[in-house]
């Protein structure tokens, strides 16, 4: 039966230019050869969890890390894998489409053609046959959406369908199943065969989970313990922002986001400029994240970022939010200037202490069946009164059926509309009162949740994912299940980046849950979303620049995507500015261990072993203090 999918679509001139971007790749993927440099054991992010972790993963746990090196490279350890025989790869694109995910499927495909020449190449989606070809490539390459891969309804979630999948994978006999996703719900998949084609068929779907990673994870433990042959491979794609470690300086898909969504708030910036009478709220995506949020006002310098990372951490409540805001209109107000923009996180509604706690009331109401038009009566008294204070939008909106991982249905909750009706109502109250004299308060409302995401990648996103998926095949070849595609050095050129791969394993930690004064409930290990980091350097960057961009108007407009010429280069802010290397460090500290092995030698005098005994006991009674679990400032409650 032929497929409802990959079909050569009708492209525009510019869409059939950046289909003819070929993307680059570092040396150490130029080749024909795979040459693998094994680290040491990894161990959790959190130590504190790191019993819990091993104990689940028992295959899996504990693996080393892997760089990939070119084929010069002079390490006496490194391996080189000679033997490519035909492998069989599943594609899984997991949760919201993010710019770049086409480029993971391309690379592999490069990579598999490389090492195989004389393959050829069948894809699955739905018991529906796609032959995966260079022509049905072609107008994908490069280009936006997930619509080379279709969805179903079926789940991979429960004990049952994750037996049902490992069957279907024994029974297709694949040798990988690539993931490509984030912290995100919901997957489509597709499969590549490379060897003489084969008839298959196969049903995969949409799966609903936490963290598309984590469940990796679960399936690569579940596989080895089954001694299934079929590698899981993990790929960061995710255009939050949130899929970030010390093995992720980024994700496929959040470059071409700010990007895109900088420009759109620079129109507004403009525009509120000329206009000089209204306030923009516009609230952008990231649901437990602020990151898209952050990156966007360090690119496009709008009046105000509130970063639910702030709210969460000084515990602001609305009343708060809507002084702060109020405050700054009229500070303006006093230097004539009646415009504004501020932009908000989709996920701030839950950082806000008492609204998250009326959202959980709610949500467990609604999971005992109480009916909506009930929900009011049966609240607490002062989630009741607080339920009863919101304008009757957004007490709609909150009653909406929560997510499978319980957080509210954010892009449906129109948190811009609220504050704007608050600061609205705040303003008029002043000016009733004589404290504010200026003109009248006006606000308009954007939400830029669907705008970017399905734009053309940036050059960065097309490098990064087509790298990435040259990694996949480096992963496979060099027999590695349960890893997460990496690459560091991001902020350099593509000729300096760092290629590897890290067990997911060492990426999770085991968040607890506060339930009283005295309790605490320990829960699965997950790749926890990671938040915008408040000692950061980004996030100093933004406090150092805030009183100015409130006030002096410093809009900036980085303009439309560029793909060639001034511009097209550039990368975002919030990854140019940290110092994240964490792979390179890795590879140099054991370059300094190697040394002192080499100079310390049974035979050395006495004084240099001395010395050695002194730096080392001293080096490893701080790192001691400050890996221990009541130190570990990474433990997420």
């Amino acid at each position: 039966m032929d497929s409802d999918y990959g079909i050569p679509r009708e492209l525009s001139d510019l869409q059939k230019l950046r289909s003819t971007y070929q993307p680059h790749v570092p040396p150490c993927l130029q080749g024909t050869t795979v040459r693998v440099e094994f680290g040491d054991a990894t161990t959790a992010a959190d130590s504190s969890g790191a019993h819990t972790i091993s104990r689940i993963f028992l295959h899996t746990y504990g693996q080393p890390l892997a760089h990939f090196l070119r084929a010069t490279a002079k390490v006496p350890d490194a391996q080189i894998i000679t033997s490519h025989p035909t492998i069989r790869v599943g594609l899984v694109f997991c949760g919201r489409q993010s710019p770049g995910g086409h480029n993971v499927i391309w690379g592999l495909h490069d990579a598999l053609k490389i090492h195989n020449p004389n393959s050829g190449s069948d894809g699955l989606f739905a018991q529906k046959t796609l032959e995966i070809t260079d022509d049905i490539l072609a107008t994908y390459k490069n280009q936006g959406g997930y619509d080379l891969l279709g969805r179903t309804k079926d789940q991979i979630r429960t004990t049952e369908q994750v037996n049902a999948a490992l069957a279907a994978c024994r029974a297709l006999k694949l040798d990988g199943l690539v993931i490509i996703g984030g912290n995100e719900q919901n997957l489509s998949f597709g499969l590549f065969t490379i060897g003489p084609p084969n008839s298959l068929t196969l049903k995969f779907g949409i799966y609903e989970g936490v963290t598309s990673n984590t469940d990796a994870a679960h399936l690569a433990e579940v596989f080895a313990e089954a001694k299934c042959s079929t590698k899981v491979v993990g790929v960061p794609v995710t255009s939050n922002g949130d899929l970030k470690n010390q093995f992720v300086e980024s994700n496929v898909g959040f470059d071409t986001i700010c990007k895109v969504n900088s420009q759109l708030i620079s129109n507004v910036c403009t525009d509120a400029f000329s206009a000089e009478k209204y306030y923009y709220f516009i609230r952008l995506m990231g649901r437990k994240a602020s990151h898209v949020a952050l990156e966007c006002t360090l690119q496009s310098h709008p009046n105000m970022v509130i970063l639910g990372e702030e709210v969460a951490a000084s515990k602001l409540t609305l009343f708060d939010l809507t002084k702060r805001i109020c405050d700054a209109v009229q500070s303006r107000a006093e230097q004539d200037k009646y415009h504004g923009v501020i932009l908000l996180p989709e996920g701030l509604i839950e950082s806000i202490p008492e609204v998250y706690a009326l959202l959980q009331e709610i949500h467990g109401l609604l999971r005992q069946g109480v009916s909506v038009d009930n929900i009011s009566s049966q609240l607490s008294p002062w989630a009741s009164a607080l339920f009863e204070f919101l304008p009757p939008f957004i007490r709609k909106q909150l009653l909406l059926f929560p997510e499978s991982d319980d957080s509210a249905q954010l892009s449906q909750i129109e948190t811009e509309k609220l504050l704007a009706h608050l600061v609205e109502e705040e303003m008029n109250k002043r000016t009733k009162e004589g404290t504010y004299k200026g003109k009248k308060f006006n606000a308009i409302c954007h939400f830029f949740g669907y705008q970017a995401r399905g734009s053309l990648p940036s050059k960065f996103d097309c490098d990064y994912a087509f790298v990435l998926g040259h990694i996949c095949y480096h992963i496979l070849a060099a027999g590695l299940n349960g890893y997460l595609a990496t690459v560091t050095n991001l902020k350099h050129p593509v000729n300096k980046w760092r290629c590897g791969a890290a067990p997911i394993t060492a990426m999770m930690t085991v968040k607890r849950y506060g339930r009283g004064p005295g309790a605490s409930f320990i829960g699965k290990p997950a790749l926890h979303p990671a938040t915008v980091d408040l000692t950061g350097k980004a996030y100093e960057l933004l406090r150092k620049n805030a009183t100015k961009f409130l006030m002096e108007d410093v809009y900036r407009n980085p303009g439309p995507l560029q793909f060639d010429g001034p511009g097209a280069d550039s990368k975002v802010v919030t990854l140019c500015v940290e110092d994240q290397d964490y792979m390179g460090r890795i590879k140099e500290l054991k370059e300094y261990l190697d040394k002192v092995r080499t100079i310390v030698k049974p035979g050395c005098s006495q004084d240099v072993l001395k010395a050695a005994l002194s730096a080392m006991a001293a080096v490893t009674e701080i790192l001691s203090v400050m890996s221990s679990p009541a130190s570990n400032g990474n433990t997420p409650f």
